[in-house]
Order: structure tokens, then sequence, then C-alpha cells
């Protein structure tokens, strides 16, 4: 191959090395892969994808998801701007750049088999991942029964993390991996062995215990199974009670605890119910505006419900852990409105696209809606894309659904042939 290739650009060939016009895609996705391993990596590879795609004078491909980031992170800087705390609401404003990600995708990957090259390294990411976090439960376990302890109360206030610094990332991750491998496995010519590797990151998510994730993976993973074969279905129930009757490592408890919490601040039940309070005081005295980006950690005791008692429900209340509750309190209720666009719009464009029918990439956009959804279900229990390990994941995985839609999209028709929307070459 060349060393020096021609580079088209907004209609101007030029010559590059072949090294600089294929630095953008490799940054891009080194950055994609690095998502469920390590935060600073992944920031730091955007930007240098970023100033490759500056060198390499390439061509920024745009999704129409861009409309609605746009408006909410107009609304974003206008609730900073009239909260009256512009330094401690920066690092909202910081977060913007992860966004990128996205669009680097979009523009940068280009065949079904660089996706799966992706999906892969994730699979992989996730499986070590996945590995550590088994062998955390395994010494926390084996710590609660030399310390005679009961494992459920010495468990539940710190669970397995894998590579990540809280459960509740880790567990966002693994789900949104579990899904993926699931979409390949269920509509692609998937090797058997990545069963392996499902079965080790799903078992690391139940141990995880987070419940919000439980229920975002089972709303998508319902929605992949009624494309695939519904009367698996049948089975979710029957594993459930299995789990309540056998409850193994007490997680029948854990499920049981939804909805009959243990004794006291055990169970995260009441301090979400008081988070919940606290959100709609503060969006029935800020509608438009919120009261500013990361004020809520600041200003929550300032919007205590009436009645409410001291000292509060043991919890953490930096944020509202319900993202649709949180932005309308932090930001207001037309930048809520905006977030929930912004998760809306590539549904809806993704959903259209397997109307038309994608051939072999249709999995990519399987994994992606199976994805939204589990992102918008566990959004009601968690502020999951306000984690910016788990906002980065789950951008990278939109961008590589609008790859896919973009590709078919500017690809000519082939009259009386039927068309091919991504190409499984280079």
């Amino acid at each position: 191959m060349d060393l020096i290739q021609y580079h088209e650009c907004e209609g101007v060939s030029f010559r590059l090395p072949h090294a600089i016009k294929q630095a953008p895609f490799y940054f891009t996705a080194a950055a994609a892969v690095c998502a469920p391993v390590s935060i600073a990596a992944c920031q730091v590879l955007i930007g240098l994808a970023i100033a490759a795609m500056i060198a390499a004078r390439c061509e920024w491909r745009i999704p129409p998801v861009w409309l609605p980031i746009a408006v909410f992170f107009a609304l974003t800087l206008v609730s900073l701007a009239a909260s009256g705390h512009a330094k401690q609401g920066m690092p909202q404003i910081k977060k913007f750049y992860v966004y990128a990600l996205l669009f680097l995708v979009a523009s940068n990957v280009r065949t079904l088999r660089q996706i799966r090259a992706i999906a892969m390294l994730w699979i992989l990411a996730a499986a070590l991942s996945s590995a550590w976090a088994l062998n955390q439960f395994y010494n926390r376990y084996e710590d609660a029964r030399d310390a005679h302890r009961d494992f459920y109360r010495a468990y539940i206030a710190d669970r397995i993390t894998g590579f990540m610094s809280h459960w509740m990332t880790f567990s966002g991750q693994m789900m949104m991996v579990l899904l993926l491998i699931a979409a390949l496995l269920f509509f692609s010519k998937a090797p058997r062995w990545l069963l392996a590797p499902a079965a080790l990151t799903g078992a690391a998510l139940i141990l995880a215990e987070t419940r919000s994730m439980w229920l975002g993976a089972a709303a998508g993973g319902i929605y992949l199974i009624w494309y695939w074969k519904r009367w698996v279905l049948l089975a979710i129930p029957v594993l459930a009670a299995i789990v309540l009757l056998v409850n193994p490592f007490e997680l029948g408890d854990r499920l049981r605890s939804t909805v009959q919490p243990h004794p006291g601040d055990l169970d995260s039940n009441a301090h979400r119910a008081m988070c919940r309070a606290i959100g709609y005081q503060m969006i029935k005295a800020h509608p438009l505006l919120g009261i500013g980006p990361e004020q809520v950690q600041y200003q929550y005791l300032d919007y205590l419900p009436p009645g409410t008692r001291l000292p509060l429900p043991t919890g953490f209340y930096g944020h509202l852990h319900n993202i649709y509750v949180h932005y309308a309190a932090e930001l207001g209720i037309p930048a809520m409105l905006a977030m929930l666009w912004m998760l809306l719009r590539p549904l809806y464009d993704f959903l259209r696209g397997l109307r038309r029918g994608m051939g072999e990439s249709a999995w990519v956009l399987r994994a992606a809606v199976a994805v939204l959804i589990a992102i918008m279900v566990s959004g009601f229990f968690e502020k999951n894309i306000g984690d910016s390990e788990v906002l980065e994941l789950f951008l990278a995985i939109l961008g590589c659904g609008y790859a896919v839609l973009m590709k078919e999209e500017s690809a000519p028709p082939r009259p009386n042939a039927p068309q091919r929307a991504f190409p499984e070459g280079r």
C-alpha cells in the first residue's frame, strides 16, 4: 500500500501520508474502547482524534441528534448564567467535551468490520473488568464470613466496581456491553464463544446488585428477545422466581427489597424518595432555569419538603438519582425536555432505519436501540448519563448506530439489486 494517498475533502484533492489519513479512525476507536477502562485515557484520545481530524482535513459527519444536543448545551449555559454560581457549575460545562465522541465515531467509523472490531474490544474490556469484579466479590464474601458479619449488610455499602471507582458506573457499563453481546449473538453471525464473556459480564452485573441497572438490562433485553425469539421471554419470570426462592448470595433479598426494603437505611428506597421530593421542590421554585448546574449538592438542604425530619435518609445527595427529575431541578424543565429529545431522536432514527431493513448491519441498530431503552429506564432511578464513564460508552454506541445510518443514506442506490446498507470491508 502506498505511503502517500490522495485524500479528498470538500471537493479538493491533495496528498497526505497514509498514517495521517488513518490516524483519526485509530484515535477514535481507541477513545471508544477506553471508555469502560479509563476515563482519563478516553478523554486524552478524544483530543488526539480531534487533532488528527484537523491535521488530515477530514470531513465531519453530523448526525441529526446534533440539534437537541445543541439546545441542551444552550439551555445549560443559560441556567449557569442565571444561577450566579458560574465557577461551581463549570464541571457540567466541561462535560460538553465528552459529546465529541459521538461525532468522532459517526465521522471516522466507516465499515461494519470496524464496528465489529470496536465491539469485540469493548467485550474484551468488559470481560476483564467483570473478572476483576468477581474477584472483588469473592474477597468481600470471604471477609464477611471471616468477620461473622451478615453478608447483605456488609456488602450493600461496598459492592464490586471492576475497573471503575463506583458500582453504579461499573453496572451501567456492564449493562450496555451485555446488551451489545446479546445483539451480536441474536442478529449477526457471531461466534458462539461470545457466550463466555456474556456469562462473565452478566454474572458481574447481577452480583453488583444495582437494581436500576438490572431493570434497564431487563428492559433492553426484552426488546432484543422480542425481535429474536419471543417465547424466550417466558423464562424471565421463571428465573426471577428461582432467584427469590433459592436466594443465592442473598440476591433474592436484594430483588425483594425493591418493594419490601429492609428496616432502617440499609436499602436506598427512602433516600431516593427523599431525592425526588427535594427535586420537586426545586422544580416548583425554579421551573424554567432550575437552580443551576452542579447546585443540587450545594443547595439541597434549602429545598427540603415541608415537615421533613432530620437526619435525612442515608445516601448521596450530590444529585437526585433520576435524570428526569435532576435535570428539571438543576437546569429547568425546558432543558430536561431537550435532554429527553436528545434520547428520543436517535431512538426514532434507529427504529426508522430498522424498518427500512439494514441487512448485516441491523445488529448495530438493534444494540443501539436496546441501550437507549436501558438508559431511559434505568435513568428513572439513577443519574446514569451524568456519569462521564457511562456517558462515553453510551455516546460511542450511538455513534456506531449513526455511522451505519449515514453510510447507508450516502450510498447511491443500485437499480434492480438489493442494497447492502453497510460494507463489510474496509
